[in-house]
């Protein structure tokens, strides 16, 4: 740039013009030693608009996630924004999504344009995988599997438990009335299924004893709600039900509302574990992962751990789950199965909840 402009400073000094000519041929030149001076200067420091050397001022992500976990990501979101802004100097505004987490996996794969998502079960990031949204071997990109939150089923009673429900077989009573959501639309009542039929299985029944089980439990359900939260507004707002079978964390939750839920952790339970991923094809066309993976990192650390585990969530930090605070709060579950040991999320579905599977019959003998 300098050689530009001491050419044209040169020429300037050595021709003036003295005729109209000559100033017009003056004025020629020096509009294009001007014009190229400016084009070279364009390519080495101008910006794209919005941006600063080259960097996005503000960055937009999309996180779609399952309904129960709204208040803990509300009280992250906004800690993950300030320390990028102080760290990066760059904006990052959030656009979430909450819902029953088959609903969203569904919306997700018809052209919902997440980022991230953080769903209720394994099963429903691996379908958005194989819409060829997510790569294969999403689970090893971050800790735990990437496994971000967890919690356990947890069985919650009127107050003064009238109906003396104490365990998961008490569920099966004539005079009881069950509320929880639908396997078909909601992650967390799969969670539930599972839970229920489980308690059969380690405590020594066979299959054909836990599908009789199953099928007088989910014949005591009156309405099977869209997801979780539906489910708890129904037990806790509506009056609905003699039971709820939700989340703990959602009974936590409505806990630090002001509820008053008398629950029940039962001894034989599921470990109820939510994965996060990232939608590779989206984040490529959206141009913001190094604030994606970021964010999912941030996720894992200490600071948001604290969060989810005060939103009710079991915290998968050790060290947060080890504190006094959240140690007490959570307490340990004689009998906690995992997914793996019901031969994993693609048997379970296939045997479960396909159509015209376990779950199908026993409506259809419930004749719903």
């Amino acid at each position: 740039m300098n050689l530009w402009q001491q050419l044209l400073k040169r020429w300037q000094l050595r021709f003036r013009p003295n005729s109209l000519k000559g100033f017009l041929s003056f004025f020629l030149v020096g509009t294009l030693l001007s014009v190229s001076l400016a084009a070279c200067s364009g390519t080495n420091s101008s910006n794209t608009p919005g941006e600063t050397g080259g960097k996005k001022q503000k960055v937009e992500i999309t996180l779609v996630s399952f309904a129960v976990t709204k208040a803990a990501h509300e009280a992250i979101i906004p800690k993950f924004v300030e320390k990028w802004q102080k760290e990066h100097n760059q904006t990052v505004e959030f656009k979430q999504s909450y819902g029953g987490s088959g609903s969203q996996t569904r919306a997700v794969v018809d052209g919902l344009p997440a980022d991230i998502v953080h769903l209720a079960l394994a099963l429903d990031t691996q379908k958005i995988e194989k819409a060829g949204l997510i790569q294969p071997g999403w689970e090893k990109e971050f800790p735990n599997n990437s496994i971000v939150t967890k919690s356990v089923a947890a069985l919650v009673t009127r107050e003064g438990n009238p109906k003396g429900i104490k365990t998961w077989a008490d569920l099966a009573k004539d005079n009881v009335k069950l509320i929880t959501a639908d396997p078909k639309t909601s992650g967390v009542a799969r969670w539930n299924f599972l839970a229920l039929w489980n308690s059969v299985i380690k405590t020594g029944g066979d299959e054909a004893k836990a599908t009789e089980f199953v099928t007088k439990v989910y014949k005591n359900v009156p309405v099977l709600t869209k997801d979780a939260r539906e489910a708890t507004d129904a037990f806790f707002k509506q009056g609905q039900g003699d039971a709820l079978i939700n989340y703990e964390n959602e009974i936590v939750l409505a806990a630090d509302k002001g509820e008053k839920p008398n629950y029940i952790l039962p001894d034989v339970n599921i470990s109820i574990d939510n994965p996060i991923a990232i939608l590779d094809k989206n984040v490529d066309k959206h141009d913001n992962r190094e604030v994606v993976e970021a964010f999912v990192k941030y996720l894992f650390t200490p600071e948001a751990q604290k969060e989810f585990a005060k939103a009710g969530f079991r915290p998968v930090d050790e060290t947060v789950a080890k504190t006094k605070e959240f140690a007490e709060k959570y307490p340990q579950i004689k009998t906690l199965s995992k997914v793996e040991e019901l031969g994993g999320w693609d048997a379970i579905q296939k045997k479960f909840f396909n159509d015209g599977a376990i779950f199908d019959q026993i409506q259809a003998k419930n004749k719903r």
